[in-house]
């Protein structure tokens, strides 16, 4: 059988018109993830790894719903001062995956460590990603390591399913990083 414009292959579970709805699903998540990078975010990049486009994107530290005690309670940022965003997709059609486990280190202009922190998942009115605010010390040029974590869980598809078997890291450099705090 031969591979779509998705890099995908017709299967039992996925008839050449199902790989199209995929492929529409993923083009619609990276013309958003786009407009994020673009037009919103102070700066962000995708770069492709192995089964994944990762992709990050850093803007002023914003305020969340955060779950507690069974509730939700919305939180200003207090002394964080950036939002990082990791989107994680599929390589082959563009579409977000959930579920992962998502680590970034951040590196100071200065070569000197930030911090590490898991990006949980962010449920987000238009695009969904990985993020949390962060405390950095000022504005600047970092670096950003990104670690994702095979998926937990199961995939459908004897013929497209064996994928995203391993971690992979992602590096991006020179990440503009504007906080107000030169």
């Amino acid at each position: 059988m031969d591979k779509n414009a998705t890099g995908l292959r017709p299967s039992d579970e996925a008839k050449p018109a199902s790989l199209e709805y995929g492929r529409r699903q993923g083009e619609a998540m990276q013309s958003a993830l786009h407009r994020m990078i673009r037009d919103i975010a102070d700066d962000g990049a995708v770069r492709p790894a192995d089964d994944y486009l990762v992709s990050y994107a850093v803007e002023k530290a914003e305020g969340l719903w955060v779950p507690r005690d069974g509730e939700l309670h919305w939180q200003e940022p207090e002394a964080e001062n950036l939002h990082l965003e990791v989107a994680v997709c599929d390589a082959a059609d563009g579409r977000f995956l959930p579920g992962l486990e998502v680590i970034a280190t951040l590196l100071a202009p200065d070569g000197q460590q930030v911090g590490t922190h898991r990006q949980p998942f962010l449920w987000h009115p238009w695009l969904h990603h990985y993020g949390r605010n962060w405390q950095v010390p000022g504005d600047g040029n970092y670096t950003l390591k990104v670690r994702i974590e095979p998926p937990p869980y199961a995939r459908h598809d004897r013929i497209n399913g064996n994928r995203f078997t391993r971690p992979v890291e992602v590096t991006f450099e020179d990440v503009a990083v504007k906080t107000g705090r030169g």
